[in-house]
């Protein structure tokens, strides 16, 4: 089933007050969202993330970028507070313990994505499959464990080897992930 069918699907059967209980936690382990903020704390755009038999899909939207290459990843909390400049996110996720970047023998972290490039219009889409990360709360690896987890944009490139975060520079965009569409 493709993923916009199943939102469809799942969105019809709350709307219809027909999932039950089960279903519906079963469908919360298979699905995610994050919300994007600024530095200014406005929203800027929204991350899906839906469980597949190969990995968790990640597609994400946003808008009123700095033109350019910039590092993305998941970091270890879910807290995104822009008094902090999104510190409180913590580090990368790597519940692993393995080394930043995709160039590092140890590594990657499970939370280290491709760098995204900004269009010059401010517009973000991108689209990856992680298969090192989970949505189901009793599984390796979930982003559900006790303090959550939260999905950073960085101003630079990451250059998938400096430790412990590939020189990025600052966190210019944050979003908590949540259970759920």
């Amino acid at each position: 089933m493709n993923y916009h069918v199943m939102l469809a699907s799942t969105l019809t059967a709350a709307i219809l007050g027909v999932a039950n209980p089960a279903s519906a936690q079963q469908q919360d382990q298979r699905q995610a969202h994050a919300t994007l903020l600024n530095t200014n704390g406005k929203e800027i755009g929204t991350v899906g993330f839906l469980a597949t038999p190969h990995g968790v899909h990640l597609t994400a939207t946003a808008q009123d970028l700095p033109e350019g290459v910039h590092a993305f990843h998941i970091h270890e909390t879910g807290d995104c507070d822009p008094a902090t400049n999104f510190e409180s996110a913590g580090g990368h996720y790597a519940p692993d313990g393995n080394e930043h970047g995709v160039l590092v023998e140890a590594g990657p972290h499970a939370g280290d994505y491709p760098n995204v490039y900004v269009q010059a219009d401010g517009v973000l889409a991108i689209e990856y499959i992680n298969d090192r990360i989970s949505l189901a709360e009793d599984e390796d690896a979930t982003l559900f464990d006790d303090d959550g987890s939260a999905l950073v944009l960085h101003l630079g490139a990451d250059d998938y080897e400096s430790q412990p975060a590939g020189d990025a520079g600052d966190r210019i965009v944050c979003g908590v992930i949540e259970q759920g569409m």
